[in-house]
């Protein structure tokens, strides 16, 4: 029974983080990187990440990392007079990205100070 209660209360920690999306985190990142610029649809989301980080996401993975943090509270649904379903970013997707943007940063800063001792370079 502790280990059940561990999990609850690592679950509860990690709420409302990319941590807490596993294998999505890519995704999540990415998505929550270009709608910190604006609300944007679908078709885009794809052609902002594509444009900024030469990656591009199938429809599939799209929808379903955006569905993951409509339902994290990361992103909302925009209302629109169309068939496109814009979203946005919500304050707490923007603390969200900002934490895990920052984490990134330190681990790459590592790396880089290691390569650069170890392998020679910058």
């Amino acid at each position: 029974m502790p280990r059940r209660t561990k999990r609850v209360e690592e679950s509860a920690a990690t709420a409302g983080t990319l941590t807490a999306l596993g294998r999505y985190a890519g995704p999540a990142t990415l998505i929550l990187s270009s709608l910190a610029d604006g609300a944007k649809h679908g078709y885009a989301l794809t052609k902002d990440i594509e444009a900024f980080a030469g990656i591009r996401l199938a429809p599939g993975t799209l929808y379903e990392a955006l569905s993951r943090l409509e339902g994290q509270g990361l992103v909302a649904a925009v209302p629109s007079d169309d068939r496109k379903r814009p979203y946005t970013l919500t304050a707490v997707g923007a603390t969200a990205l900002r934490t895990h943007l920052a984490a990134q940063r330190r681990t790459a800063e590592v790396g880089l100070k290691r390569l650069a001792g170890n392998w020679g370079g910058t």
